[in-house]
């Protein structure tokens, strides 16, 4: 199986090259954004002719939330046009796409977790570029797998496990908002479901099913203060400073894009359809804090 990723730096991206490079059965590419813009048409065409891929995966995005407010046209460009000529490129040889976005498609007001049946309504630039990108993604290559994700942390990148670990270091006390619930998702566990899903892609051929968006996200539903906390309890076991964590309103926490106060997402098409079930975030929160802390292998 012959995989091509578009990025190769993301929290995404960097967890797919680990898990594929313990897989005996798996190529993989990658299209650094050094050396290809997915907005370049001509770019990705070369690149894809060149590897002759079997699947495309397309973490890369625009995901500076709060710069987005103040450059959508790059956003759009990014998130929008760039996924668009991926997808595109992929149909012209007749091979599906597996395509990343987020939460933030929602505004975020519903009591409950969001199916992927929902209606949408972002409320910020960056989701906005990331629903169009889900739009002409499946406009455009009918051979799609659209997954929807959030809360993404991993031992690498800017995330906010690394934030409040790096905040514990020099302060006592840390204040983290309290009234937005998410599902914290490790990159890692979405990499291992990526490969899994297009493994079930080569061996069974497409299958309509397959088709449109699927939710993935870490099975329990926290605050960020929530999150918080337990980072810093698992942090403490493992030899990390033990700090406290005061409840903040986002009020107390302006940004200049709005985040949706629910985030939280069903993923009962993801076992349903694909038969994945991501690890519980204990767990998977516990494999991060070690590589970050220990020097551990996940």
């Amino acid at each position: 199986m012959r995989l091509y990723v578009f990025g190769a730096t993301g929290q995404i991206a960097r967890s797919l090259r680990e898990a594929a490079s313990s897989s005996a059965d798996i190529e993989i590419g990658y299209g650094a954004r050094s050396s290809i813009d997915i907005r370049c048409a001509d770019q990705v065409e070369r690149a894809l002719a060149e590897f002759s891929p079997s699947i495309v995966i397309n973490p890369a995005a625009y995901t500076a939330v709060d710069r987005a407010e103040a450059e959508p046209d790059l956003a759009f460009a990014i998130n929008r046009d760039g996924a668009g000529i991926v997808a595109k490129a992929a149909s012209r040889l007749g091979i599906p796409i597996i395509h990343l976005s987020t939460d933030y498609v929602f505004d975020g007001k519903k009591n409950g977790s969001y199916n992927e049946s929902d209606t949408v309504g972002p409320q910020g630039v960056y989701g906005r570029s990331k629903l169009a990108g889900e739009q002409v993604v499946g406009e455009t290559n009918e051979r799609n797998v659209i997954l929807r994700t959030s809360w993404v942390y991993a031992p690498f990148g800017n995330n906010f496990v690394r934030t409040i670990l790096h905040l514990s270091t020099g302060r006592d006390r840390i204040g983290v908002v309290d009234d937005q619930i998410g599902c914290p998702t490790y990159a890692p566990d979405i990499a291992d479901a990526i490969l899994t899903i297009a493994r079930d892609l080569s061996s069974s051929g497409w299958q309509k099913r397959f088709a449109g968006v699927t939710h993935i996200a870490g099975p329990d539903a926290v605050t960020w203060h929530g999150f918080a906390q337990k980072i810093v309890s698992l942090a403490t076991k493992h030899g990390g400073r033990d700090v406290g964590v005061d409840a903040i309103s986002t009020a107390d926490y302006p940004t200049d894009a709005e985040r949706p106060i629910n985030s939280r997402l069903c993923c009962d098409r993801l076992a349903t359809v694909f038969d994945l079930r991501l690890p519980p975030l204990e767990r998977s929160l516990e494999r991060c804090i070690k590589r970050l802390l220990c020097a551990q292998p996940s």
